[in-house]
Order: structure tokens, then C-alpha cells, then sequence
């Protein structure tokens, strides 16, 4: 199945869509069929062999709406060139010329028909009775320039009404045309008076004339659509904000020489040639020279990102004050802004579970109303209040009747919400994602990556040897530890390069498996690793213990650093914690969000981490297989979850979930498994998000309120029900304007949330130093079966260097019985397995050490 965008033009109301939708879904090859009524776009997941895109266009413009494909290439839908104006502007352009064209003729229409009421004063050849016929007939003279700049109503609404597919402006049509034929009836009738001098006749009929009520109806309608085609394009301002971010052309290297050229031309590779205040054409790395760079409207980063040699900058960001050169290495519709671009439309076409509500009452709403009109007219002539009287009230009924409020209600929210978010660096992929997301009770945090950075980083450096300072045992052991391939090697090597310090000649090394290195600097033979390295090699480790504990207790691995057969220092290296981490969580909690951390880490390290950040439900010792079925077992207990991770090792899980968000770092956003992408790495935009989904689910339910609350007390009210008891009575020109500000009112609620900010929830005083427990409810180690109780293991497993050593302790952990489930991973370490209640697991680590493993138990 492919997914296919077309652009629909012709719909007036959700009855329009709700036809399109029906007939488009029957197709065969076609699995669903979804149109955003408020930007006009229509989503298609289909077989493009049994349901190709001529078809689905053949069918929609048999229906008697116009349908073309959407552009698909984004490289061209953000040239800004090829663009133009923006797309909605043609739109209000063509609304207004109409809106001012009727004004013209209505405004002496209704001056001719009102003012001899008032008293105001007409021109003598038409006034007096005398003229009443040359006055009706001038009327209908007015009338007829608006019924044809607005013969789309009738056009498109008599088509409808003919495919038996009614919608708003079968009403108008039905409306305006029973009202300016009854007009024109009246005028006959004035005739056959004055032939026949039936002065009685004449001034009974002469003020029941509805031609300045067919114009201003007309008139209303259309100043209505005016507003709501303007607030409407509000709502995709978003979109365009960001395509207006590229700038046309780029200055690239080309044999050695700048050229200028667009960026339709820039390809993979070329040099990008960058000055202070442009704008990045295309996303790159940068190959020579540094900057400050602007992404905020990108990643809602307010302050500038420093950007030198290796860091990659993104097309659509400012470069500040420096220049640089960049290698081009995403063009057209690869580039991150494009991509950003295609995720906000594709959330802005979806639709959220919520608008099933109004679509299914709006399916059946346009017909009903034409039932309510119909008897309301009966009605009255059957209680003998007469033919303009009934008709009258029937009229009001088509034109107070406003399925485009409830049409608008969702999609709009929709459209300005998903803005929002991306002007933030929030990306909503579909409209579900961004409703559950406020509903949801439970989120989920993967440790590595999400609440701590991701790589290893020095965090401590303990000196026993007062001969030396904390640079120069740093130097030694970077030294070493650059000829080592371990990731606490990059962190120490990292840190050395960071404080600018040259590194030694090292003249031999070895790498030991499961303990550390050994090798030679000069005179120094050092030896840097763990606890067991140093027993192994008779050095003392009583006097470092109390720090080697306190690092090991803090979530940190201690690496200790000798020569001359005594420790010279510690350097204690930890994937540290970020910096809004504890923030985050603490704001969740507020919001009475449950919060769960899934680690692989040992119950120490995780209940550290844990700990830094308040996080009280802690699961340890979680292999990235089983995250997935983690969240599983929470959603059969009924949690609403989301799940937050780096998008890589967490898809499962964030497929698995609820709501998946996947943390983002500005150039990879294209995350298949997540369904909203946080741009930057700070939580706590996963708090803005949640707040912003709070927030435009509230808006979408004030706006379904409101739309059926107007229907519900403004179609009663048209049909008269208040006359008898208190001779209340609507004219079918006020229930037009009802109608018209009912939409308006609609999206200028949903613009509302233009102004959305993200609050800070207060937080007790306590809520940083809280016990940290493990959490029971989502890994439960203790397993029930028909033969008792089995119990998870996890044991590390050192020394194993390739698939044969895996085979064998696999053998191993097999031959126990009691044992089931056994799974080892050479690149963890570990091995785990399910154990029953009678397995002795200390004779299963003393085999595994004896064959050559040495082995520990790290399940709690």
C-alpha cells in the first residue's frame, strides 16, 4: 500500500468531504481515504495497480469537485520561485472580489427595500404607489448581478442535491432560490393588480418582496467565507514560515570558482560558500571555518549554536557572524526542513479520533436539515399563518443551519496545534498522535540517551600520589587509552583533547579482556582497569576503596590507574545525567503523569540514576528486547502510555506504545517507529508537548460545543418554535449572519492557540530527595508457572571474545536443569535466563568461572 496526496477544490462543507471520503473508499485497491476539510487535502493509502491515482480522480470529479495530485516532490514546494504568493491567497482574493462585487448592487437593494420604512428618502420615479412596480422590478434588476457572481451556490449545491449528496450550498441554493422566486411571484401578482386596478392587492403584496433578502443572504455567506478563508490560512502559516526559510539561490564551488546558482542546482558534495547573515541553503557539514548559527524556527532553540569544522548546520537556519564553507550532503527533499515540512502537512491532512463525532453527525446533517425546512413549512401553512410566513421560516432554517462549524471544529485545532508544535521543534505525525498524547497517564523514559546524554564522560579524578596533578595522570591515561577501542576509552581520550593536553608515546600495549589495559609510557608500566586487574597483579586496594564504593554507589565506573605496583589515582567516568532531566520528570509528576525508567544497567547503577533524576519506578537489567513487552504488560493493566527514546535502539518500544516520541538532534528527523519527534535534546519539551495536546484537545472540544450548541438552539429558533408563545420570530437575512459568524467563530477559537505557552507546575519542596524504589508493577521477575516459581536471571559473563565462547556458555547455562530461556550476548557480556525456585545460581557462576567466564549475578 502507498500513500498518495491529492488537493480538493469545490468542497463547501463536511457533507462535501464526508461524499468524497465514502465514494473514494469504495474503490477497490483503496484501504483508506482521509480529507483535512479545512486545507482541502485528501490522503489516500491505496494499491496503486487496482486503485491508481486517475481513478481516484476520475471518481472524485464525477462526484462534481476537482481533484489534482499534490506535489510530491517537496524540493520544488519549498522554491519559494515556484511558490509564489501562498496558496490560500488566490482564495481569499476570489472571495473578496465577490464579496465586493454583491455589495455594490445589494446596498441600494436593501436602500430601495428598507428605507421607505424609516423614512429615508428614494428617488421620485420610484417612489410612491404609483412606482411600487418599477421599484419591485428595479429590485429584481439588483438581485440578478448577485445571484451570478455567487452562482456557485446554486452550481455546486443544485449538483449535490441531483447526486443526492446535499451539502451547505444545496441549502443556500435552496434557500436564496425559494426566496427570489417567491420575489418573482410577487411581482407577477403586482402586475395583474395594477392591470386590473386591485389597489387591495397591490398593497397587500407590495411589502412582501424577499429580493433584498436573497442578496443579503448571499451577501452574509459570503463575508463569512471571506473571514474564514483569511483565519483559515492563518492556521497554515506554519508551513508557510517554514518554506519561506529557504532562500533561492546558493553559492557553491565549481571548478575551483564561486558561482551562484538555486537550489534546485546545489548536489550532493558541492562546497557551500556561507557569509554572516545568510541563510543555509541546503543541510551540509562544515568542512573549514566557524559561526554561530540561528535554528531556532527550526528546533525552538532560542540561543545561537556554535557550528566549526565536523558539525553539520541545517538548511533554512541563519548563520550569524562568522563565515564558513560546507560540504552539501542533503539536497531537495531530503533536507531536514523539507522533511519537516512533509511531517506538519501530513499531521495537518490527518484527523484525530474526535472528529469522528462531527463527521458522522454531518453525513446525515445536510438532509436532516432539508426534513426540518420542509415540515416547518407545512407546519405553519397548516396553522394558517400563511404562504410568506411559512416561507419565511423555512428559509431561515436552510441558512442558520452551519455544517462548516462543525466541519471546521477539529481540523483547524488540528492545523494550528501541529504549527505550534513545530515552531517549537515539537513534529506531530497525525492528528491521533497529537490527542492521545494528552490523555495518556504513563510515560515511559529509556535511560541511555533520553534522561542522560548517551556517551560516557569524566565526571571525577581522585589523586594518591601528591608528585601528581589531575592533567598529568589524565595524560598518561589517555595516552593508553587511545590505543583501546572501549567507549570509557573515547570519553577519557575526549576529555584530554577538551583540556588541550599532549599525549605520551606509548611503546607497548595490551588490551585485557574483562579487566583493561596494560602498557608501556617511558619508564611507567601502567596498568589501568578494574578491582580485579589490581588483585591480579598484588597491588593494593584497601586505602581507594571507601572512593571506589561511593563512585560505583553514584552510577559511575571507577577506572583505577597504576604504576610501580601502587594506585596513583581513580578516574571516574559516567553518562551523565541531562541537564532538564530531573526537571522534566518532576513536572510530570505534577501533571499526575506516572513515570518509569527501563535500564539494562545493574539495580545499583539504575537506582543512582534513578535517584538524580526522581524517578521512584525503576526497572534494571531490561535487554533491549524485552522494553517492548514492558510497555505491553503495562498497557494490560490499563496505563495509557508514552514511551520516550533516541528513535534507534527503542523502536520496538516506541512502536509498542501508545504514543512514541522519539528524541531528535535537528538533522534526523525522519524517526519511522516514533509519533512525535522532539527536535531538540531537552525533556522538557516533552512536557510542552503533553501540555500543547492538553491544550488543543480543549480547543477542539470548545469548538464541537459550540457548534452544536448553535445548530441545536439556531435551527428551533429559525423554525419559529418561539412565535406562538412570545412572537419571537428570525428573519432569514439575521439567520444568515448567525450562520456566517458561527465558522468565523470556530477557527478564530482554534487561532487561539497561536498563543500557547507552556506553564511551570508548582513542585513540593520534597520532591528531589524521595526514596528511590524498584518498580514492581512492569517488570515482575518472579514468574508463576504449573511447576512454582521461576525466577529472571541476569548474570555478567566476562572474558567471552567471539561466537564460540557464546556457544559454550550457552552449553553451559543449558546443561542446569531448571534452566529454560537462556540468551547471551557477547557485545552486553551478559547472559540471561529464566531459573527455577531449586537452581542454585552460585554453582552456575562457579562452572561458568571454572570453564573460563568469570561470572556474577546482577539481578537483584
Amino acid at each position: 500500500m502507498k500513500k498518495i496526496q491529492f488537493n480538493i477544490n469545490g468542497m463547501t462543507c463536511t457533507a462535501c468531504a464526508s461524499a468524497i471520503e465514502r465514494k473514494v473508499g469504495q474503490i477497490n485497491g483503496v484501504e483508506s481515504a482521509v480529507i483535512n476539510f479545512s486545507n482541502e487535502k485528501l490522503v489516500v493509502q491505496h494499491d496503486p495497480d487496482l486503485a491508481p491515482a486517475s481513478l481516484i480522480i476520475s471518481t472524485i470529479v464525477a462526484l462534481g469537485y476537482g481533484a489534482e495530485l499534490a506535489d510530491q516532490n517537496k524540493a520544488a514546494s519549498i522554491n519559494k520561485k515556484e511558490t509564489g504568493k501562498p496558496g490560500y491567497q488566490s482564495q481569499i482574493d476570489e472571495v473578496k472580489f465577490r464579496l465586493i462585487g454583491s455589495l455594490i448592487f445589494t446596498l441600494p437593494l436593501v436602500y430601495l427595500a428598507m428605507g421607505p420604512m424609516i423614512g429615508l428618502p428614494i428617488p421620485i420615479f420610484l417612489a410612491g404607489e404609483q412606482n411600487i412596480l418599477i421599484n419591485a422590478l428595479t429590485q429584481m434588476l439588483l438581485t440578478l448581478p448577485v445571484i451570478y457572481m455567487c452562482r456557485h451556490f446554486y452550481i455546486n449545491g443544485f449538483k449535490a442535491l441531483a447526486k443526492r449528496i446535499p451539502n451547505m450550498d444545496s441549502l443556500v441554493a435552496v434557500g436564496t432560490s425559494a426566496s427570489f422566486i417567491y420575489g418573482v411571484v410577487v411581482l407577477f401578482i403586482l402586475a395583474y393588480g395594477f392591470s386590473y386596478d386591485n389597489m387591495q392587492l397591490i398593497h397587500h403584496y407590495s411589502h412582501e418582496l424577499y429580493f433584498e433578502s436573497t442578496t443579503v443572504i448571499l451577501v452574509l455567506i459570503t463575508l463569512g467565507k471571506f473571514l474564514e478563508t483569511k483565519a483559515k490560512g492563518k492556521t497554515s502559516q506554519a508551513i508557510e514560515k517554514l518554506i519561506a526559510l529557504v532562500p533561492e539561490n546558493a553559492r557553491v564551488l565549481r571548478n575551483d570558482t564561486e558561482v551562484e546558482i538555486t537550489i534546485d542546482e546545489v548536489r550532493i558534495d558541492d562546497i557551500v560558500i556561507i557569509r554572516p547573515g545568510e541563510r543555509i541553503p541546503v543541510d551540509g557539514e562544515i568542512m573549514n571555518g566557524h559561526s554561530s548559527v540561528d535554528e531556532s524556527l527550526l528546533t525552538g532553540e532560542s540561543l545561537p549554536v556554535e557550528k566549526s569544522v565536523g558539525d553539520f548546520v541545517i538548511s533554512g537556519s541563519i548563520n550569524k557572524t562568522g563565515s564558513f564553507e560546507f560540504k552539501a550532503t542533503k539536497i531537495g527533499e531530503d533536507t531536514t526542513l523539507s522533511k519537516i515540512i512533509q511531517l506538519v502537512e501530513e499531521a495537518q491532512s490527518s484527523k484525530a479520533p474526535i472528529a469522528r463525532i462531527a463527521d458522522e453527525i454531518s453525513r446525515y446533517f445536510v438532509p436532516a436539515v432539508m426534513g426540518i425546512s420542509l415540515l416547518t413549512f407545512v407546519i405553519w401553512m397548516l396553522l394558517g399563518y400563511g404562504l410568506s410566513f411559512a416561507l419565511s421560516a423555512a428559509i431561515s432554517v436552510l441558512v442558520i443551519s452551519c455544517p462548516c462549524a462543525l466541519g471546521l471544529a477539529t481540523p483547524t485545532a488540528i492545523m494550528v496545534g501541529t504549527g505550534k508544535g513545530a515552531e517549537k521543534g515539537i513534529l506531530f505525525k497525525n492528528g491521533p498522535a497529537l490527542e492521545i498524547l494528552g490523555k495518556s497517564h504513563t510515560v515511559v523514559f529509556d535511560k541511555t540517551g533520553t534522561l542522560t546524554i548517551g556517551s560516557p564522560s569524566i565526571t571525577d579524578i581522585i589523586l594518591y600520589d601528591s608528585e601528581i596533578d589531575q592533567d598529568e595522570l589524565l595524560k598518561l591515561t589517555a595516552s593508553l587509552e587511545k590505543k583501546s577501542e572501549h567507549p570509557l576509552s573515547e570519553a577519557i581520550v575526549s576529555e584530554a583533547a577538551a583540556r588541550d593536553l599532549p599525549l605520551y608515546e606509548v611503546t607497548h600495549f595490551d588490551s585485557l579482556s574483562g579487566l583493561g589495559i596494560h602498557g608501556q609510557i617511558a619508564t611507567k608500566e601502567m596498568l589501568i582497569g578494574n578491582i580485579k586487574l589490581m588483585e591480579q597483579n598484588t597491588i593494593s586496594t584497601e586505602h581507594i576503596m571507601a572512593d571506589y564504593l561511593q563512585l560505583s554507589d553514584s552510577g559511575k565506573t571507577p577506572l583505577l590507574v597504576s604504576w610501580d605496583q601502587s594506585i596513583k589515582g581513580i578516574i571516574g567516568v559516567a553518562d551523565t545525567i541531562k541537564e532538564n532531566s530531573s526537571l522534566a520528570v518532576s513536572q510530570l509528576k505534577a501533571m499526575g503523569i506516572q513515570v518509569y525508567m527501563l535500564t539494562g544497567d545493574n539495580d545499583r547503577t539504575a537506582h543512582a540514576i534513578g535517584n538524580m533524576v526522581n524517578i521512584e519506578n525503576v526497572v534494571a537489567n531490561v535487554l533491549p528486547h524485552e522494553k517492548s513487552s514492558m510497555i505491553k504488560q503495562l498497557q494490560s493493566q490499563g496505563h495509557q502510555v508514552i514511551m520516550v527514546g533516541d528513535g534507534i535502539n527503542d523502536a520496538p518500544a516506541l512502536a509498542q506504545s501508545d504514543v512514541g516520541i522519539a528524541i531528535g538532534n535537528g538533522t534526523d528527523i525522519a524517526i519511522e517507529s516514533a509519533d512525535v519527534i522532539l527536535m531538540q535534546n531537552d525533556l522538557m519539551n516533552i512536557v510542552s508537548a503533553i501540555q500543547l495536546s492538553k491544550a488543543t484537545l480543549r480547543n477542539i472540544k470548545q469548538n464541537l460545543f459550540w457548534a452544536f450548541i448553535y445548530n441545536v438552539i439556531g435551527i428551533p429558533l429559525a423554525a419559529g418554535v418561539l412565535y406562538i408563545p412570545f412572537a419571537l420570530k428570525l428573519n432569514p437575512m439575521f439567520a444568515a449572519a448567525a450562520m456566517s459568524l458561527s465558522s468565523v467563530s470556530v477557527v478564530l477559537n482554534a487561532l487561539s492557540l497561536k498563543a500557547f505557552k507552556a506553564k511551570l507546575l508548582p513542585i513540593s519542596k520534597d520532591e528531589s530527595s524521595q526514596t528511590v524504589m524498584k518498580a514492581e508493577l512492569p517488570l515482575n521477575k518472579i514468574i508463576e508457572t504449573k511447576e512454582g516459581k521461576t525466577m529472571k536471571k541476569l548474570l555478567k559473563v566476562a572474558d567471552m571474545s567471539c561466537q564460540h565462547c557464546v556457544k559454550r556458555v550457552d552449553g553451559i547455562l543449558n546443561g542446569f536443569e531448571g534452566i529454560t530461556d537462556v540468551s547471551v550476548s557477547l557485545e552486553e557480556g551478559q547472559a540471561s535466563f529464566a531459573a527455577a525456585e531449586n537452581v542454585d545460581i552460585s554453582a552456575v557462576t562457579a562452572a561458568l568461572t571454572e570453564a573460563g567466564y568469570p561470572s556474577s549475578d546482577i539481578t537483584a
